[in-house]
């Protein structure tokens, strides 16, 4: 005899698949997947054909036990997730950050997914990252806990399986623990299971100041596509990092004038220009941007909110968004940073006719000369600076003109239009490939 409804069941039903819901789903997942949709509803693709994109391939999570300098141990929580492999072995970063969640790590996975093909690189998309803060541990700690991590997912990377790169609070010593514990474990030194280490042992020149140099080089070419005409227009830059610094110093070179920068502590404005090195050293020794003596002290969630021509987001995702999109000033928005700008935050910046350069363009050159570099690794032959710089200028631009013209001829946003090229290009080496079995 069948089972009688009984008056609840359905409202039990519904909370038992919410609780159920992918551990990944968090709402920076979220965000990324709305990402997909719009672009697959530019492309009139059914569910059937986006569906297997909507989630992660395959996702790892590990705990990582650590002896503490006082003897003791520790357990982190660490992950590494592939997103989509049908261009080619997984590509993306490890992070170290205390709030590292799956779901965020999952987001990163998609979003190095699109970059890898908009670029027209032979990489999937991956990502990684261990849920610790590293102000709070010594190096010795961190060299334990990078190696043991490394060990702990060691199936699922390698040199055409997985290449891993430095993110958040990850650097050039990290990739040098991290590649030698693979090389440990497999018995010779496997240059290209990394990218983003020493040059002393096999990093690509141009590693360091490939972001901040893509940055620029994208913004250039936008405002040329533009039409904007200004004379020394003046720039807000969120985040004065690897990748901040990097623009500011690139974008000075090309005659912008910089108005506004900020740190995680504040930021500082002068209508005049900043002189961003003199800030920089300012931040270092006080560690604050108060009190800098040629410039304003701006509240660090208004710094987005500067009177400027262009903002770039160099800092981290999420900083413009439904709360704070209304007070945007700037007449073009460029992402350094992954994920900066929310999707509701895009959607009003549009209507406004504000121009946003997306993550996966406009940030997309450090994944460029990480490729270099795994390919230089795996020839055993390196180029020198010009030859990788003028690599990498051939690339972003030809991808520059594309998403342009992409935007152009479908009335698209450039982030639309960026999302449209990397999305066909996935599935079109899914179609070719198949479904197995």
């Amino acid at each position: 005899m069948g089972k009688v409804k009984q008056k609840g069941d359905s409202k039990e039903t519904d909370d038992k698949k919410d609780k159920l819901k992918n551990e990944w789903e968090t709402e920076d997942f979220l965000m990324a997947q709305k990402r997909i949709h719009r672009a697959a509803q530019s492309l009139k693709l059914d569910e059937s054909t986006i569906g297997p994109l909507m989630q992660p391939k395959r996702a790892l999570s590990v705990v990582i036990p650590c002896r503490m300098d006082d003897g003791s141990v520790q357990s982190f929580q660490g992950y590494r997730v592939h997103h989509d492999l049908a261009l080619g072995p997984g590509k993306g970063g490890v992070r170290f950050h205390s709030y590292v969640n799956l779901g965020e790590i999952a987001a990163m996975a998609m979003l190095m997914t699109w970059k890898c093909s908009l670029m027209n690189l032979p990489f999937g998309g991956a990502h990684g990252g261990i849920r610790l803060d590293p102000s709070a541990m010594s190096n010795s700690e961190l060299e334990r806990v990078t190696r043991r991590y490394t060990s702990e997912i060691i199936d699922i990377i390698g040199p055409d399986a997985d290449i891993m790169g430095p993110d958040i609070n990850t650097s050039e010593q990290t990739m040098a623990w991290m590649m030698d514990t693979y090389s440990v474990n497999v018995g010779h030194t496997v240059p290209s299971i990394i990218t983003g280490k020493p040059k002393s042992i096999g990093g690509s020149l141009g590693m360091l100041e490939a972001t901040g140099y893509g940055v620029s080089l994208c913004t250039q070419r936008l405002l040329k596509e533009i039409g904007f005409a200004k004379n020394e227009p003046t720039v807000v830059i969120q985040g004065l990092g690897r990748a901040g610094s990097g623009t500011a110093r690139n974008l000075i070179k090309a005659g912008f004038k910089i108005v506004g920068v900020s740190e995680t502590s504040g930021g500082v404005y002068n209508p005049k220009g900043l002189d961003v090195e003199a800030v920089k050293a300012h931040y270092r020794e006080h560690r604050n941007m108060e009190n800098y003596p040629d410039g304003k002290y701006i509240p660090v969630d208004e710094v987005v909110e500067l009177d400027c021509d262009i903002l770039v987001l160099c800092a981290v995702a999420n900083q413009v968004h439904a709360g704070n999109v209304d007070k945007i000033k700037a007449k073009v928005v460029v992402e350094g940073a992954n994920a900066p700008t929310t999707p509701e935050a895009d959607e009003v910046l549009a209507k406004r006719g504000v121009h946003v350069l997306p993550d996966i363009l406009s940030n997309s050159a450090a994944v460029t000369v990480g490729y270099f570099e795994w390919v230089q690794g795996l020839m055993g032959l390196f180029w020198n600076e010009n030859e990788v710089y003028q690599r990498l200028e051939q690339l972003v631009v030809r991808a520059c003109d594309s998403v342009f013209a992409t935007a152009k001829e479908h009335k698209l946003s450039m982030r639309d239009a960026a999302m449209r090229q990397a999305l066909s290009r996935v599935i079109e080496a899914r179609r070719l490939r198949g479904l197995y079995p």
